[in-house]
C-alpha cells in the first residue's frame, strides 16, 4: 500500500494534471494516502486513551477513568470504523479544497478582468447624470470616476496607462477590492512644480526606474515620480500603470481639467450585492444615443468561467465526492455507535444499580464516545492536509477553473492549496454526531428501567 501511494504521488508530481489523460494510479492517490493514514491511526489509537487513563485514575471521579480505560481496551475490530472515517474525511477534504481553489481562482480572475464589482466605460467622457445615477444604485458603496490616458513609451515597450483619480476615493476602492491597496497620502500634492508622486507597477519601475518622468496626456504635461509600487490596481490590473491624484492634476491644468471634453471616461463601482438590474436600467436611461457605453459586471464575468459543460460537470463531480465522503464518514460513525449501543446501555444499567446518577451516566457516555471521534476527526483533517500538501504541486486547476486558458507558465498556473473549511467542517460534523448520539442514548437509557436493560438479549 505504501509503495502504491508513493508511486501515485511521484507520478502526479512528475507529470502534473495539466497534461490531461486518465491514470488509475494517479487518480487513487488521495484514497491511498487516506488508507495509509488510517492504518497508522488504527495501530496508534489505543495509546492516547491508555496514557490519559493514568492521571485520570488518580482523580476523585470515576467516569473519566472508566471511559478512558474502556476506550483503551477496545477490541481490534473497533478500529475498522476509523479506517472508513479517515478515508472518507480525506476524500472530502481533498474535493472541498479543489472546489474552494476553483472558486477563489474564478473570483480573482473576474476581479482582475473588471477591476471592481462593476465597470462602466466609454470612448468619450461619461455624462454626469450617468455617474450620479450609477452611484445611487442599491448596493453601491463607492463610485470612482477615472481618467485613463494611454501613453506610448519611449523604450518601444508596452504602452503606459496613466490613471487620474481622486486619491482618497481610489485608495478606498483599492482597499475594498484588494488590488494594490495603498495609503491615500502617498499621492499627496507636493505643491509647486515638484514632480507628482505616483503609484506605479513593478514593470514600470523595471523599465524606467525611480527618476522623475514626463508624461503628455490630453490634459497637459505631467512630471511624475514613482512613490509606491503595487503589482495591481483596479483601473488596470496587471498592466504598466501610473496612478496620480486628480486634485494635483487639476491644480496644474485647471482649464483643461474642467473641460467637459476631457472628463472621466471610466466609472468603477464597489460594494456588496449590487442590484445589477437597476444598474443596467440606470445605464440605459442616462446614456445618450450618440455614446457607446460598455458595462462589465464581475458576477457576469465569473459566470462565464463556469458556463461550459466541462466545468459544470467537473464541479458537480467534486461536489458529489465531497458530499459522499462526508456522508460515508457520518454513516460509518453512526453505524459503529449503534453497533455498540447495547453494550453501553447494559454497562449504564449495571453502574446505576451501584449508585451511578443520570448526570454521571451521561458524562460517561460522552467521554467514551469522544476519544475515537476526536481521533478520527483529527486524523482525517491531518490526512487531508497531508494529501493536499503532497499532491498540490502536481495538481493544476487552471483548465478546471478558467476554461480557454492553460497552466503552462508557472506564474499563471493555479495550484491546489489547503482550504481550512474543507478540512475542519467534516471533522467537526463527526465529533458533533458522536456527541449527539451519546446524549440521545443517555436520555433513552434514563427512561428505561435497569432490569429491562440488564435482561436485553435474554431469551429465557
Amino acid at each position: 500500500m505504501l509503495v502504491l501511494a508513493v508511486g501515485a504521488v511521484l507520478a502526479l508530481r512528475g507529470r502534473s494534471t495539466a497534461t490531461g489523460g486518465v491514470d488509475a494510479l494517479v487518480s487513487t492517490a488521495p484514497v491511498l494516502i487516506g488508507v495509509i493514514a488510517a492504518l497508522v491511526l488504527m495501530r496508534l489509537s489505543p495509546i492516547p486513551p491508555r496514557l490519559a487513563a493514568r492521571p485520570a485514575a488518580r482523580t476523585a471521579g470515576l467516569t473519566g477513568f472508566l471511559s478512558l480505560a474502556r476506550a483503551g481496551r477496545a477490541p481490534a475490530t473497533a478500529g475498522l470504523p476509523l479506517l472508513a472515517l479517515v478515508v472518507a474525511l480525506t476524500t472530502a477534504s481533498f474535493g472541498g479544497s479543489v472546489l474552494a481553489g476553483v472558486a477563489t481562482a474564478r473570483d480573482h480572475a473576474a476581479l482582475t478582468a473588471v477591476g471592481a464589482e462593476a465597470r462602466i466605460s466609454a470612448d468619450k467622457p461619461l455624462p454626469e447624470a450617468l455617474r450620479r445615477a450609477a452611484g445611487q444604485v442599491p448596493g453601491v458603496e463607492d463610485a470612482v470616476p477615472l481618467r485613463i490616458d494611454v501613453q506610448a513609451a519611449d523604450d518601444n515597450g508596452p504602452p503606459l496607462y496613466l490613471v487620474i483619480a481622486d486619491a482618497k476615493a481610489y485608495a478606498r476602492l483599492a482597499r475594498a477590492t484588494g488590488l494594490g491597496a495603498f495609503p491615500a497620502q502617498d499621492l499627496a500634492d507636493p505643491g509647486g512644480d515638484r514632480p507628482l508622486p505616483a503609484v506605479v507597477s513593478p514593470r514600470f519601475l523595471t523599465r524606467f526606474g525611480r527618476a522623475p518622468m514626463a508624461l503628455q496626456p490630453e490634459l497637459g504635461q505631467l512630471v511624475i515620480r514613482p512613490k509606491t509600487v503595487r503589482a495591481d490596481t483596479p483601473a488596470q490590473p496587471g498592466g504598466d500603470f501610473v496612478v496620480v491624484d486628480a486634485a494635483s492634476v487639476a491644480r496644474r491644468h485647471p482649464d483643461t481639467y474642467r473641460d467637459p471634453a476631457t472628463g472621466p471616461s471610466v466609472l468603477l463601482l464597489s460594494g456588496r450585492s449590487l442590484d445589477t438590474g437597476a444598474l443596467r436600467t440606470a445605464v440605459r436611461a442616462h446614456t445618450p444615443g450618440s455614446l457607446s457605453v460598455r458595462l462589465a459586471l464581475r458576477s457576469a464575468v465569473r459566470a462565464e468561467f463556469a458556463d461550459s459543460p466541462l466545468q459544470q460537470g467537473a464541479v458537480r463531480l467534486y461536489t458529489a465526492a465531497v458530499a459522499a465522503g462526508t456522508g460515508f464518514a457520518l454513516l460509518a460513525l453512526l453505524l459503529s455507535l449503534l453497533q455498540t449501543a447495547p453494550q453501553r446501555s447494559q454497562l449504564l444499567a449495571r453502574l446505576r444499580t451501584m449508585g451511578l446518577t443520570r448526570a454521571q451516566g451521561r458524562r460517561l457516555l460522552v467521554l467514551e464516545a469522544l476519544p475515537p471521534a476526536l481521533l478520527a476527526a483529527v486524523g482525517g483533517a491531518l490526512a487531508g492536509a497531508a494529501t493536499i500538501r503532497l499532491l498540490g504541486p502536481g495538481t493544476d486547476l487552471t483548465a478546471l477553473a478558467l476554461p480557454g486558458t492553460s497552466g503552462g507558465g508557472a506564474a499563471d498556473t493555479i495550484r491546489l492549496h489547503t482550504d481550512p473549511a474543507s478540512l475542519l467542517l467534516p471533522s467537526a460534523g463527526v465529533v458533533a454526531l458522536a456527541l449527539a448520539v451519546a446524549l440521545v442514548q443517555a436520555w433513552l437509557s434514563g427512561r428505561r428501567r435497569e432490569s429491562t436493560e440488564l435482561r436485553a438479549g435474554d431469551t429465557r
